[in-house]
């Protein structure tokens, strides 16, 4: 039998949206600016599975001044902590040096306490008359809501303040602050408090392939992606795994072809629609949901390497919310004018 050999790449797709930058991403951002003189530190959340790509210039550009904890969530579904994973933690944390890196899984109690302690010890040394407020961002669905519930819950022992859920959009407006940390007369503070904010995506995403990174990890919505192309993409990550043919073995062989393995688990799971026709996008968003829980490998989509983001910095293009608006509209006549000349 032939070795098997995973794609080198993945087919350009020119045809997907690069941008979801909605009205309550923008009034949310200009919201967070004029709250910036109330505010003593910035939490910014970060998916641990795109460490770059959840990375959002905005946040650069309009944050800058404030002191910064940078907090890398959903730790559990990225790293088996491995040394590999420790290893390539230490090059995360360096990235963003002198700010300081925390990474999380919310139902580890032990990494919601990292970050409220660390939360009381920036609240003893600011020693704030009024309580120390802390605003929380990040890009849509990096987990801040359920990061603030779990800091409640950890900190004052209340029930959680936040909704949240798995597709993104769920906070669309700035909460009033949280109590996270009571009142310590020991210590001289007054209380640490948490402001969620919606989650703001990109205005403009440089490549396809950072959106369908984003797609996979549930910062667009899993409309705006095709789930047979989007699992296409997932599969082409698996197949780079060591091994990574194993997590879909049961259902047929090492594969790059997508629909062979749909199709393999439509007929396997029962997934059929009429006339025993295989549902290809029931079985594609099954696959990416079972990824999205741990349960189809453990892995990052972005390479972390000591100058990656130096690298991703360099891409970046400069581009205005006006000029991001004007390609959302050419993107939507393009994509009514293929439907016209298809029909």
């Amino acid at each position: 039998m032939a070795k098997f050999i995973p794609r080198a790449v993945f087919p350009a797709q020119l045809s997907l949206p690069r941008s979801y930058f909605l009205g309550h991403h923008a009034s949310g951002l200009s919201k967070m600016k004029t709250m910036l003189s109330s505010i003593d530190l910035i939490i910014e959340c970060r998916d641990y599975r795109v460490p770059l790509t959840s990375r959002n210039p905005l946040f650069e550009q309009s944050l800058a001044g404030l002191e910064r904890l940078v907090v890398y969530t959903k730790r559990d579904l990225g790293s088996k902590d491995r040394p590999s994973d420790r290893s390539r933690e230490e090059i995360i944390r360096r990235w963003h040096a002198p700010h300081h890196t925390l990474f999380t899984n919310h139902k580890s109690k032990r990494d919601v306490k990292s970050v409220l302690n660390f939360a009381k010890d920036y609240a003893a040394q600011s020693q704030s008359l009024l309580g120390t407020r802390i605003l929380v961002v990040g890009m849509p669905n990096v987990g801040k809501s359920s990061l603030l519930n779990a800091l409640r819950a950890e900190g004052v022992h209340r029930p959680k303040a936040a909704f949240t859920g798995a597709q993104p959009g769920i906070t669309r407006k700035i909460a009033s602050g949280v109590k996270i940390v009571d009142r310590d007369e020991e210590r001289g503070t007054e209380g640490v408090y948490l402001v969620d904010t919606p989650g703001v995506f990109i205005p403009f995403v440089p490549d396809s392939e950072s959106m369908m990174k984003l797609a996979l990890v549930g910062s667009v919505k899993d409309t705006i992606i095709t789930p047979v192309t989007l699992c296409d993409y997932l599969l082409f990550h698996i197949n780079k795994q060591p091994q990574g043919q194993r997590f879909y073995d049961e259902y047929c062989g090492p594969t790059n072809d997508i629909v062979d393995l749909l199709d393999a688990v439509c007929k396997k799971t029962g997934r059929l629609g009429k006339g025993g026709i295989p549902d290809l996008d029931a079985a594609a968003l099954w696959i990416i949901q079972r990824w999205r829980q741990g349960n189809v490998g453990t892995f990052l989509l972005d390479e972390v390497e000591e100058d990656s983001l130096a690298k991703k910095m360099n891409e970046e293009v400069a581009v205005s919310l006006s000029q991001a608006k004007k390609q959302r509209k050419q993107e939507h006549v393009a994509r009514g004018k293929a439907k016209h000349t298809a029909a």
